[in-house]
């Protein structure tokens, strides 16, 4: 029975072998066209892997041995990630809400994959509270001429001229101020959730955030 289980197993790593994803060139023609032959079998340097499909759910990863004894984390679910504020400096922690556009393919939209360099919205509340402590404004126009019924939490006087130094500062462009009327921000998947197990980016804003905002339009119109 045990060298009945060893053969059957050895049959099975064969088969995988033979029969997996290959990086290799061998396979490939000349510049010119004409066949090459293939004088050697695979190597295991030019093996390759499935694609991890990362989707938006309860954070669920798996730890992949590659070569030289490395590891690669595959993100196969992920609901939160690191979004950076680039013209403010600050960088929270949000809640990934939905994925509205993907340049290489509409398909990866439909399934909420997420790629690198996908948009995708984010909870924008993490970055109002933080707008809120830093210049004492609140972000967006509808909450802004609201009244406030919640008491203010006291603060001394020297944090109060601090806070009260940076009001002059406290500009944001036009269509993110109408993000933050939503609660939610548009933001850009920077690091690789395959590889690295997380997906951080940053929030869009200028004339990317103008860019991206005509695609999405264009692609809804359609």
């Amino acid at each position: 029975k045990l060298w009945f289980l060893r053969w059957v197993r050895e049959a099975v790593v064969s088969t995988q072998s033979t029969g997996g994803i290959s990086r290799d060139s061998v396979h490939k023609r000349r510049k010119t066209g004409g066949k090459r032959p293939i004088v050697r079998k695979k190597r295991k340097f030019e093996l390759g892997r499935p694609a991890a499909n990362t989707k938006m759910g309860p954070k669920r990863i798996r730890p992949v041995r590659t070569m030289g004894g490395n590891r690669k984390f595959r993100a196969l679910r992920l609901d939160t990630g690191n979004f950076a504020w680039a013209s403010e400096g600050a960088t929270r922690k949000a809640r990934i809400m939905d994925g509205v556009y993907n340049a290489s393919n509409n398909e990866l939209v439909r399934t909420k994959t997420l790629v690198k360099n996908c948009i995708i919205q984010i909870d924008a509340t993490p970055f109002r509270q933080w707008y809120e402590a830093h210049y004492g404004v609140t972000a967006g126009r509808k909450k802004r001429n609201e009244e406030k019924t919640e008491e203010e939490v006291k603060k001394s006087n020297h944090v109060q001229r601090k806070v009260d130094g940076r009001k002059a500062e406290s500009k944001i462009g036009q269509l993110l101020d109408d993000q933050f009327n939503t609660g939610r921000l548009y933001a850009c998947v920077a690091s690789r959730p395959g590889q690295s197990g997380r997906c951080d980016g940053y929030i869009l804003e200028g004339r990317e955030l103008e860019f991206y905002l005509k695609k999405i339009r264009m692609k809804k119109s359609k």
